[in-house]
C-alpha cells in the first residue's frame, strides 16, 4: 500500500490553499500571505515542527493557533483576524481560519511530517 501523503498548495496570487491527501483534493481555504513590505517564501517544504499553541516572539506576543513551521520562523497557523483572509495581511505566514488550520494541523500529525509538502507559488 502506498505511504499517504498530504499536500499543501499555496497560491499566492489567489490567496488560496488547496489540500490534497493520497492526490485527491480535500480542502481548498481561503488565507493571508504576507503584505506589501514582506514575504512569503515561495517553493516546497517539508513542515520542521509542530506547535498546538504558539506565541510570536517577533510580533507582540500574537497568538498563532496550530502553527505548522516550515522554513526558518515562517509557518502556516490559524488566525484571529479572519476579516483579511482572502487578501495579503500577513508579516509573510499563512494565515487560516483557526478551524483550518486544526483540520491541517491534524492531517500532518495524523499522516507526519516526512510525509507532508508544502508548496508556495504566485
Amino acid at each position: 500500500m502506498a505511504e499517504a501523503r498530504v499536500v499543501a498548495k499555496i497560491d499566492l496570487s489567489s490567496q488560496t490553499m488547496n489540500v490534497y491527501v493520497n492526490g485527491s483534493l480535500r480542502h481548498s481555504w481561503r488565507v493571508s500571505t504576507a503584505r506589501r513590505g514582506y514575504r512569503t517564501p515561495t517553493g516546497s517544504y517539508s513542515p520542521k515542527w509542530l506547535a498546538r499553541m504558539h506565541y510570536s516572539s517577533k510580533y507582540h506576543n500574537s497568538p498563532m493557533p496550530h502553527s505548522i513551521f516550515f522554513h526558518r520562523g515562517y509557518a502556516i497557523h490559524g488566525t484571529y483576524a479572519i476579516r483579511h483572509l482572502g487578501r495579503p495581511a500577513s508579516h509573510g505566514c499563512v494565515r487560516l481560519l483557526p478551524s483550518h488550520a486544526r483540520t491541517l494541523y491534524s492531517l500532518v500529525r495524523a499522516h507526519g511530517k516526512r510525509n507532508t509538502r508544502i508548496v508556495i507559488r504566485y
